[in-house]
């Protein structure tokens, strides 16, 4: 019998080799962390829709445990380990467990330069464009540099796609696509959100 993966549903995407601080506090979930402490075992991160969960996603292992609370609820480091495709479900404990299968990319040659380059520089426009979040430090030596530049995208659904490539190539080609039509719109709320201050009256009418 294939051995069951505890998931954790959330509104957000992990990769691999990524950190992603969480706080729990319900008690399934705590439960389930605290035997993920106790084994040195991993967990899954799926995300989290209207409908359901989406059927990939990536474990995670607890790097750091930095606050334990009376009430038994976490503060944790967590941190992306390897990838899984979620085939089915099981309902029999407090959290859902479920049947995966994991996977990595594509036996296929290295990314050109060029292309690793590119993606690079439209991470650092887009961080000094004035979109940075607070977890998403690159490590830009990995071998799978889209997964670190990728922490940086808003786009949920797009960072589940670009979980789900098995290649490197593919997914930086994605990523500078969709960083060359996002920069410029950041780059126009940040403008707007400067301005905004100078409109409207800056002194006050006096009365007649």
């Amino acid at each position: 019998m294939a051995e069951l993966l505890p998931l954790f549903p959330l509104q957000l995407v992990v990769f691999p080799r990524t950190s992603l601080p969480l706080h729990i506090f319900e008690d399934r979930y705590k439960e389930m962390v605290d035997e993920a402490i106790r084994d040195h075992s991993e967990f899954g991160i799926v995300l989290a829709k209207e409908d359901g969960i989406v059927n990939a996603g990536c474990t995670v292992y607890v790097d750091k445990v930095l606050t334990r609370y009376p009430d038994g609820r976490l503060d944790i480091v967590t941190q992306g380990f390897r990838r899984f495709e979620l085939l089915d479900i099981n309902q029999e404990r407090a959290f859902l467990r479920g049947t995966v299968e994991f996977f990595d990319d594509d036996l296929e040659a290295e990314p050109a330069p060029e292309l690793k380059q590119t993606a690079i520089a439209r991470y650092q426009e887009l961080a000094a464009a004035g979109e940075k979040r607070a977890n998403d430090d690159a490590v830009l030596n990995d071998a799978q540099l889209s997964f670190q530049l990728a922490q940086a995208v808003p786009d949920l659904d797009f960072q589940n796609q670009l979980l789900r490539s098995r290649s490197e190539t593919e997914r930086l080609q994605q990523l500078n696509r969709f960083l060359e039509h996002h920069i410029p719109r950041v780059r126009q709320r940040t403008r707007m959100r400067q301005l905004a201050p100078r409109n409207g009256f800056s002194h006050k009418i006096a009365g007649v």
